[in-house]
């Protein structure tokens, strides 16, 4: 089993959870972060450190959010590793609790 990042880090990017990650599982784009689920070791370190509650175990993800598992994956394939915190974005708070952000996510390759 793996986490997923879901719809309430875009816009955020808080990136406690990356501080805790013993094994550098995460990746970052411009304006979210996603674990790669190949590398996520299920410590389980990572959920309660997201500020976003944008975390979920892969058995615990909501119906509505399935289709983030498969965006973590894809995504990590093509962003950058995030090993260390970082500062949020500017408007972090503003969009925290805001739901349905997914038209706001940037950095898709385009071959999608």
């Amino acid at each position: 089993m793996a986490f997923v990042v879901t719809d309430n880090c875009i816009q955020c990017k808080y990136t406690d959870c990356v501080e805790v990650c013993p094994v550098d599982c995460f990746y970052e784009g411009p304006n979210f972060l996603v674990i790669h689920p190949d590398e996520c070791i299920d410590c389980a370190l990572c959920e309660p450190e997201c500020p976003a509650n944008a975390i979920y175990s892969e058995d615990e993800l909501p119906d509505s959010m399935q289709h983030f598992f498969e965006l973590n994956e894809m995504l990590a394939e093509h962003w950058p590793n995030l090993a260390e915190r970082k500062d949020p974005l500017p408007d972090a708070e503003k969009w925290d609790g805001v739901e349905n952000k997914l038209d706001k996510l940037e950095g898709l390759p385009e071959d999608l």
